[in-house]
Protein backbone atom coordinates (compact mmCIF):
# COMPACT_ATOMS: atom_id res chain seq x y z
CA UNK A 1 0.00 0.00 0.00
CA UNK A 2 2.70 2.36 1.06
CA UNK A 3 4.28 1.61 -2.85
CA UNK A 4 1.27 2.35 -4.56
CA UNK A 5 0.83 5.48 -2.45
CA UNK A 6 4.20 6.83 -3.31
CA UNK A 7 3.06 5.83 -7.22
CA UNK A 8 0.19 7.76 -6.69
CA UNK A 9 1.77 10.96 -5.56
CA UNK A 10 4.71 10.44 -8.24
CA UNK A 11 2.31 10.23 -10.49
CA UNK A 12 0.33 13.63 -9.39
CA UNK A 13 3.59 15.31 -9.44
CA UNK A 14 4.56 14.11 -13.26
CA UNK A 15 1.09 15.04 -14.15
CA UNK A 16 1.07 18.34 -13.73
CA UNK A 17 4.40 18.48 -15.80
CA UNK A 18 3.33 16.92 -18.44
CA UNK A 19 -0.22 19.33 -19.02
CA UNK A 20 2.69 21.92 -18.30
CA UNK A 21 4.87 21.34 -21.11
CA UNK A 22 2.77 19.28 -23.51
CA UNK A 23 4.67 15.79 -23.00
CA UNK A 24 2.16 13.30 -20.85
CA UNK A 25 4.49 13.29 -18.33
CA UNK A 26 6.42 10.71 -20.15
CA UNK A 27 10.40 12.03 -20.18
CA UNK A 28 10.40 12.50 -16.21
CA UNK A 29 8.63 9.22 -15.27
CA UNK A 30 11.02 7.44 -17.14
CA UNK A 31 13.70 8.53 -15.07
CA UNK A 32 11.87 8.08 -12.38
CA UNK A 33 11.21 4.59 -12.81
CA UNK A 34 14.82 3.77 -13.41
CA UNK A 35 16.19 5.41 -10.57
CA UNK A 36 14.21 5.05 -8.19
CA UNK A 37 12.04 1.34 -8.49
CA UNK A 38 15.08 0.12 -10.37
CA UNK A 39 13.57 -1.02 -13.67
CA UNK A 40 15.24 -1.46 -16.82
CA UNK A 41 14.71 0.72 -19.25
CA UNK A 42 12.30 -0.82 -21.76
CA UNK A 43 10.47 -1.48 -18.38
CA UNK A 44 10.59 2.03 -17.31
CA UNK A 45 9.54 2.87 -20.75
CA UNK A 46 6.66 0.55 -21.44
CA UNK A 47 5.35 1.72 -17.37
CA UNK A 48 5.73 5.36 -17.85
CA UNK A 49 3.13 4.91 -21.40
CA UNK A 50 0.75 3.53 -18.89
CA UNK A 51 0.68 6.72 -17.20
CA UNK A 52 1.31 8.95 -20.50
CA UNK A 53 -1.82 7.74 -23.09
CA UNK A 54 -4.63 8.77 -20.27
CA UNK A 55 -2.29 11.97 -19.20
CA UNK A 56 -1.92 12.94 -22.83
CA UNK A 57 -5.86 12.44 -24.07
CA UNK A 58 -6.62 15.08 -21.14
CA UNK A 59 -3.95 17.38 -21.41
CA UNK A 60 -5.76 17.53 -25.37
CA UNK A 61 -8.95 18.16 -24.32
CA UNK A 62 -7.98 20.91 -22.13
CA UNK A 63 -5.32 22.46 -24.49
CA UNK A 64 -8.34 22.32 -27.16
CA UNK A 65 -10.49 24.24 -24.79
CA UNK A 66 -7.84 27.15 -24.30
CA UNK A 67 -6.70 27.08 -27.72
CA UNK A 68 -8.34 25.88 -30.45
CA UNK A 69 -5.99 22.91 -31.92
CA UNK A 70 -6.60 23.03 -35.80
CA UNK A 71 -8.10 19.53 -36.81
CA UNK A 72 -6.38 19.02 -39.93
CA UNK A 73 -3.30 19.90 -39.14
CA UNK A 74 -3.16 17.73 -36.18
CA UNK A 75 -4.26 14.52 -38.28
CA UNK A 76 -1.61 14.48 -40.54
CA UNK A 77 0.43 14.85 -37.71
CA UNK A 78 -1.20 12.05 -35.92
CA UNK A 79 -1.22 9.61 -38.56
CA UNK A 80 2.29 9.99 -39.65
CA UNK A 81 3.63 9.36 -36.03
CA UNK A 82 1.28 6.55 -35.51
CA UNK A 83 3.32 4.15 -38.62
CA UNK A 84 6.56 5.32 -37.20
CA UNK A 85 6.00 4.56 -33.65
CA UNK A 86 4.94 0.90 -34.84
CA UNK A 87 7.81 0.17 -36.27
CA UNK A 88 10.30 2.30 -34.20
CA UNK A 89 9.17 0.70 -30.96
CA UNK A 90 9.07 -3.02 -32.47
CA UNK A 91 13.07 -2.03 -32.59
CA UNK A 92 13.58 -0.63 -29.00
CA UNK A 93 11.76 -3.27 -27.44
CA UNK A 94 14.57 -5.86 -28.74
CA UNK A 95 17.86 -4.09 -28.00
CA UNK A 96 20.23 -4.07 -24.96
CA UNK A 97 18.29 -2.11 -22.04
CA UNK A 98 21.86 -1.11 -21.17
CA UNK A 99 22.56 0.56 -24.56
CA UNK A 100 18.94 1.45 -24.91
CA UNK A 101 19.38 3.94 -21.76
CA UNK A 102 22.36 5.33 -23.22
CA UNK A 103 20.88 6.16 -26.26
CA UNK A 104 17.76 8.04 -24.42
CA UNK A 105 20.32 9.88 -22.33
CA UNK A 106 21.62 10.95 -25.81
CA UNK A 107 18.47 12.01 -27.01
CA UNK A 108 17.98 14.47 -23.97
CA UNK A 109 21.14 16.09 -23.93
CA UNK A 110 20.47 16.69 -27.83
CA UNK A 111 17.26 17.99 -27.67
CA UNK A 112 18.19 19.85 -25.06
CA UNK A 113 21.21 21.21 -26.46
CA UNK A 114 18.68 22.59 -29.67
CA UNK A 115 16.18 24.06 -27.16
CA UNK A 116 18.87 26.04 -25.40
CA UNK A 117 20.33 27.23 -28.69
CA UNK A 118 17.13 28.56 -29.36
CA UNK A 119 17.02 30.55 -26.63
CA UNK A 120 20.09 32.15 -26.82
CA UNK A 121 18.78 32.98 -30.01
CA UNK A 122 16.25 36.91 -30.48
CA UNK A 123 13.27 34.83 -31.01
CA UNK A 124 10.83 35.39 -34.01
CA UNK A 125 7.31 37.01 -34.57
CA UNK A 126 5.26 33.72 -33.71
CA UNK A 127 1.70 32.59 -33.90
CA UNK A 128 -1.25 30.35 -34.30
CA UNK A 129 -0.48 29.78 -38.65
CA UNK A 130 2.63 27.28 -39.11
CA UNK A 131 4.74 28.69 -41.71
CA UNK A 132 5.30 25.43 -43.93
CA UNK A 133 2.26 23.22 -45.33
CA UNK A 134 0.92 20.34 -44.56
CA UNK A 135 3.12 18.04 -45.97
CA UNK A 136 6.02 19.51 -43.85
CA UNK A 137 4.30 18.50 -40.61
CA UNK A 138 3.70 15.11 -42.33
CA UNK A 139 7.43 14.82 -42.13
CA UNK A 140 7.26 16.62 -38.94
CA UNK A 141 5.42 13.65 -37.34
CA UNK A 142 7.22 10.67 -39.23
CA UNK A 143 10.31 12.24 -37.56
CA UNK A 144 8.55 12.39 -33.93
CA UNK A 145 6.85 9.31 -34.08
CA UNK A 146 9.81 7.33 -34.72
CA UNK A 147 11.63 9.02 -31.79
CA UNK A 148 8.48 8.63 -29.71
CA UNK A 149 8.02 4.65 -30.15
CA UNK A 150 11.59 4.61 -30.15
CA UNK A 151 11.96 5.92 -26.44
CA UNK A 152 8.60 6.00 -25.29
CA UNK A 153 7.87 9.39 -24.49
CA UNK A 154 4.96 9.80 -27.46
CA UNK A 155 6.81 11.99 -29.94
CA UNK A 156 5.01 15.20 -28.62
CA UNK A 157 8.25 16.30 -26.73
CA UNK A 158 10.49 16.16 -30.00
CA UNK A 159 7.40 17.95 -31.91
CA UNK A 160 6.48 21.14 -29.56
CA UNK A 161 10.07 22.57 -30.13
CA UNK A 162 10.32 22.39 -33.85
CA UNK A 163 6.87 24.06 -34.17
CA UNK A 164 8.19 26.63 -32.47
CA UNK A 165 11.26 27.23 -33.64
CA UNK A 166 10.87 26.03 -37.55
CA UNK A 167 7.34 26.41 -38.31
CA UNK A 168 6.42 29.55 -35.74
CA UNK A 169 3.87 29.03 -33.23
CA UNK A 170 3.56 29.83 -30.17
CA UNK A 171 4.80 28.04 -27.55
CA UNK A 172 1.13 26.94 -26.14
CA UNK A 173 -0.09 26.27 -30.18
CA UNK A 174 2.82 23.69 -30.58
CA UNK A 175 2.43 21.80 -27.60
CA UNK A 176 -1.16 21.50 -27.99
CA UNK A 177 -0.30 20.30 -31.86
CA UNK A 178 2.04 18.41 -30.00
CA UNK A 179 -0.46 16.11 -27.80
CA UNK A 180 -2.30 15.61 -30.97
CA UNK A 181 0.58 14.03 -32.37
CA UNK A 182 1.29 12.09 -28.87
CA UNK A 183 -2.07 10.46 -28.80
CA UNK A 184 -2.33 7.81 -31.26
CA UNK A 185 1.87 6.91 -30.98
CA UNK A 186 1.86 6.51 -27.53
CA UNK A 187 -1.07 4.24 -27.99
CA UNK A 188 0.89 2.07 -30.33
CA UNK A 189 4.11 2.26 -28.50
CA UNK A 190 2.21 1.10 -25.42
CA UNK A 191 0.50 -1.97 -27.09
CA UNK A 192 3.91 -2.72 -29.01
CA UNK A 193 5.68 -2.28 -25.17
CA UNK A 194 2.96 -4.16 -23.29
CA UNK A 195 2.92 -7.56 -25.88
CA UNK A 196 6.99 -7.69 -25.19
CA UNK A 197 6.48 -7.64 -21.47
CA UNK A 198 7.81 -4.02 -21.08
CA UNK A 199 5.05 -3.12 -18.64
CA UNK A 200 4.69 -2.87 -14.77
CA UNK A 201 0.33 -2.38 -14.98
CA UNK A 202 0.37 -1.77 -11.25
CA UNK A 203 2.68 0.69 -10.92
CA UNK A 204 1.35 2.05 -14.36
CA UNK A 205 -2.01 2.60 -13.29
CA UNK A 206 -1.23 4.01 -10.01
CA UNK A 207 0.65 6.45 -11.88
CA UNK A 208 -1.91 7.68 -14.27
CA UNK A 209 -4.27 7.74 -11.65
CA UNK A 210 -2.35 10.48 -10.29
CA UNK A 211 -1.70 12.19 -13.12
CA UNK A 212 -5.09 12.28 -14.99
CA UNK A 213 -5.92 13.98 -11.59
CA UNK A 214 -3.47 17.03 -11.73
CA UNK A 215 -2.79 17.41 -15.46
CA UNK A 216 -5.38 19.94 -15.62
CA UNK A 217 -3.25 22.17 -13.14
CA UNK A 218 -0.51 22.10 -15.54
CA UNK A 219 -2.18 23.14 -18.52
CA UNK A 220 -3.43 26.22 -16.78
CA UNK A 221 -0.15 26.84 -15.41
CA UNK A 222 1.03 26.63 -19.04
CA UNK A 223 -1.49 29.11 -20.24
CA UNK A 224 -0.70 31.62 -17.05
CA UNK A 225 3.20 31.35 -17.65
CA UNK A 226 4.99 34.04 -20.00
CA UNK A 227 6.42 32.38 -22.91
CA UNK A 228 9.70 31.89 -22.90
CA UNK A 229 9.75 31.03 -18.96
CA UNK A 230 7.50 28.13 -20.12
CA UNK A 231 10.73 27.33 -22.65
CA UNK A 232 13.15 27.86 -20.14
CA UNK A 233 11.61 25.87 -17.72
CA UNK A 234 10.83 23.22 -20.13
CA UNK A 235 15.28 23.01 -21.21
CA UNK A 236 15.87 23.16 -17.65
CA UNK A 237 13.31 20.33 -17.57
CA UNK A 238 15.02 18.10 -20.40
CA UNK A 239 18.63 18.71 -18.28
CA UNK A 240 17.99 17.25 -15.12
CA UNK A 241 16.10 13.98 -16.62
CA UNK A 242 19.40 13.55 -18.82
CA UNK A 243 21.56 14.23 -15.89
CA UNK A 244 19.63 12.13 -13.43
CA UNK A 245 20.09 8.70 -16.03
CA UNK A 246 23.62 9.68 -17.41
CA UNK A 247 24.49 9.24 -13.49
CA UNK A 248 23.01 6.14 -12.82
CA UNK A 249 23.27 4.59 -16.02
Amino acid sequence: MVSLALEFLLGVVLGSLGGLFGIGGGMLAIPALGVLFGLDQQLAQGTALVMVLPNVLVALWRYHQHNRIDPLQASVLAVASLVCAFFAARFAVNMDARHMRLAFVIFLAVLAFFLLLQLSRKAPQRGDTPRYGLHWMGALGLGAGTLGGLFGVGGGVVAAPVLTSVFGLTQVAAQGLALALAAPSTAVALATYAGHGHVDWQTGAALALGGMLSVSWGVRMAHVLPERGLRVAFSAFLVLCGLVLAIHA
